[in-house]
């Protein structure tokens, strides 16, 4: 993995923040469990319905925003109980590939989500203040504090989850209307 720059690394979260905006992103981060949950049900046959080759289908955009968390649960631990740790990057593609996410079991992932996601806001909840601004130094993007990362994840949900509402409405547009 290579490191950016300061200004690309800015470049890079801009978008993710910006879906943010000035929203609380412990509200943002409680209520996406069930946007979650509703986008899944409503999906039906869709679930695993790519719009484009190139393109996530639902379940694997869940699957994502699932390994998402449980890699952001990790380095929200490292800056917390470390000194200025390191912070591994991933490939996002791969692992959605290699675990094969457009298979998996949607419940099931959405539970794993639910859990991961209720621990990491409980800890953002037990986490003094001044704490947050604890960091460590991610492969790719440099510093980041504990505030940052958290705020990263909402925003991170939010972009996915309209990516998730996309991409039932342009697997549905294709289907020949009754």
């Amino acid at each position: 993995m290579i490191r950016m720059s300061p200004e690309d690394a800015d470049a890079y979260r801009k978008p993710v923040l910006d879906a943010l905006g000035t929203d609380d992103p412990f509200e943002v981060q409680e209520a996406e469990f069930e946007a979650w949950r509703r986008i899944v049900e409503s999906a039906g046959e869709d679930l695993r319905e790519r719009p484009a080759d190139e393109e996530w289908s639902v379940v694997e955009l869940l699957g994502h925003m699932t390994d998402s968390e449980l890699v952001t649960s990790t380095r929200y631990r490292w800056v917390l109980a470390e000194e200025e740790p390191p912070l591994l990057g991933y490939d996002q593609e791969a692992w959605t590939e290699r675990f094969n996410h457009r298979s998996d079991d949607a419940e099931l992932v959405l539970t794993l989500f639910g859990a991961l996601r209720l621990a990491n806001l409980d800890l953002w909840e037990r986490t003094p203040p001044e704490d947050r601004s604890r960091f460590g130094i991610h492969a790719e993007r440099g510093p980041e504090s504990f505030d940052l990362l958290f705020r990263l994840q909402a925003g991170h949900g939010r972009v996915h989850l309209a990516q998730a509402e996309e991409t039932l409405a342009t697997v549905r547009s294709r289907r020949p209307s009754d």
